[in-house]
């Protein structure tokens, strides 16, 4: 509510803009939806965006530096390979998103809280992140790096990690419930009350070479 008035969205298609380039020139976007939009490889430096959705977007290659989003939900969107230094993610969702070849190590991460359901996340780079109670939701996380990351109360309920790598990472009260594929080493991170199911909890054992007979 606004003035005691709801807030209407501004749905922004495809034929709203002469071209791509002229689509983000704006400093401000507030409760607005971008829908069926093509803008791949575009500088969308220092902008932020409150509110809004990206559905059916691609943003693959676009620059996002020194941006903001806040309440912001991204949905069915390529995001591969964009550029995020200094990026702030404050409630964002990402849902069922192609987000390859991304270094988020480089946000900012103040106040960041972000969900990522039904994703396709690889060859990512969470390291050195504060990043507790984050959600990975039924993604495929393959080829990730969480090195030195703060995993706090954080989940991984029915995701698939294949390939991905944990060292010395804070993983205490985590749930790794329906996870699968992951290799995480008990004695380079901390797993304190974090929680797994079976029969997968048994590739915690891999790193103390032992065989396990059924």
């Amino acid at each position: 509510m606004v003035n005691g008035k709801t807030q209407v969205e501004k749905l922004i298609m495809p034929s709203d803009m002469a071209n791509s380039s002229t689509l983000f020139s704006e400093a401000l976007f507030e409760n607005q939806v971008f829908k069926n939009i093509s803008a791949p490889r575009q500088e969308i430096c220092c902008k932020e965006f409150s509110g809004c959705v990206f559905k059916d977007c691609d943003l693959g290659e676009c620059n996002f530096s020194n941006s903001s989003f806040t309440d912001c939900t991204f949905s069915s969107c390529n995001l591969s390979n964009i550029k995020i230094d200094n990026c702030r993610f404050r409630t964002v969702v990402f849902e069922d998103c192609k987000i390859v070849g991304v270094l988020f190590e480089r946000i900012n991460p103040f106040l960041l809280r972000w969900i990522f359901k039904e994703c396709k996340i690889e060859l990512c780079d969470f390291s050195g992140l504060k990043m507790t109670h984050s959600q990975f939701i039924q993604s495929f996380i393959r080829e990730t790096d969480f090195i030195n990351t703060n995993l706090r109360e954080s989940s991984f309920a029915g995701s698939d990690l294949q390939g991905s790598k944990f060292h010395n990472v804070n993983l205490e009260k985590a749930t790794f419930v329906g996870a699968r594929n992951y290799y995480i080493d008990p004695t380079v991170n901390r797993l304190k009350h974090a929680r797994f199911s079976c029969p997968e909890v048994v590739s915690l054992l891999a790193a103390f070479d032992i065989k396990v007979e059924y």
